[in-house]
């Protein structure tokens, strides 16, 4: 990284909930052992997959990731591809928009927001992936972290626990064409077993320790990234490595600011 990472510390909100009353909904497709609240017919190909391409405000994006996140020190460069393609003013509400493409978060509703784009750029590339691999995302939110990630595989697994959030990030996805993203509604705390193992696990709220069933979920080799530590104070972002042997390693990288995870998480 270019800059010292400790120079950065981001104030980011993630996702604000009270403890759910259900658990994980697949509103994709049917799915072992998860109870259907909506079913979609879409059909994924993911071996002819092409993530769709928009031109709206491309020299906005081109300069948001030159100089908000490859100038902070993002330099995987297929991360920084991706993140010039997704077009992050379609992921915020229409009266913020126009900010779409500053370095900071952005109001979503539900007294959520976007993350910055620095964090997401920063986050995706701590998950080393490769094409192919299996991830799972714990908060959804607009769908734009998801949607980076699904430039570099299509196997992305995302999981909301605000359901209208769920609702309307895979309404958006299917609009704009990111059709081979799995989304569910319910506590992101127990997973998605009936997918595991996943090669990376990418968490958007602090945790003040590591939800066991994502450990157990992390493949051989696998990579876990999350915020971890106390409501209310500053986290430590944190990149999890999983051996092939099963041993795990924390490695903890940056200071960093999110609301807590909710759900069984929280109790």
């Amino acid at each position: 990284m270019a800059s010292s990472p400790y120079k950065i510390v981001s104030f980011i909100i993630a996702l604000m909930l009270t403890r759910p009353f259900f658990s994980v909904i697949d509103i994709n497709g049917p799915a072992p052992g998860i109870s259907i609240a909506q079913v979609s017919d879409t059909t994924r190909d993911t071996t002819s997959w092409q993530p769709p391409r928009f031109s709206d405000r491309e020299s906005e994006r081109l300069q948001m990731v030159k100089e908000g996140i490859a100038g902070q020190g993002v330099s995987d460069p297929e991360v920084l591809e991706a993140m010039r393609h997704v077009p992050r003013h379609l992921f915020v509400p229409e009266p913020y928009r126009q900010f779409a493409y500053q370095n900071r978060p952005l109001p979503i509703g539900h007294d959520q927001t976007i993350s910055q784009p620095y964090i997401v750029g920063l986050m995706t590339q701590m998950l080393e992936l490769n094409p192919g691999d299996k991830v799972l995302e714990i908060g959804t939110g607009s769908g734009y972290q998801a949607a980076v990630l699904s430039e570099l595989t299509p196997h992305v697994f995302t999981i909301e626990i605000v359901g209208d959030l769920g609702k309307q990030a895979k309404k958006l996805f299917e609009n704009l064409g990111y059709a081979t993203i799995r989304t569910a509604i319910g506590d992101g705390y127990g997973g998605w077993p009936e997918h595991a193992p996943f090669d990376a696990i990418l968490l958007t709220a602090a945790p003040e320790t590591i939800p066991e069933p994502l450990i157990e979920q992390l493949g051989p080799g696998g990579i876990l990234v999350a915020p971890v530590g106390t409501s209310g104070e500053i986290q430590m972002l944190t990149k999890v490595t999983k051996n092939r042997d099963g041993d795990v390693e924390t490695e903890q990288t940056l200071p960093v600011r999110f609301v807590p995870m909710t759900g069984e998480a929280d109790s």
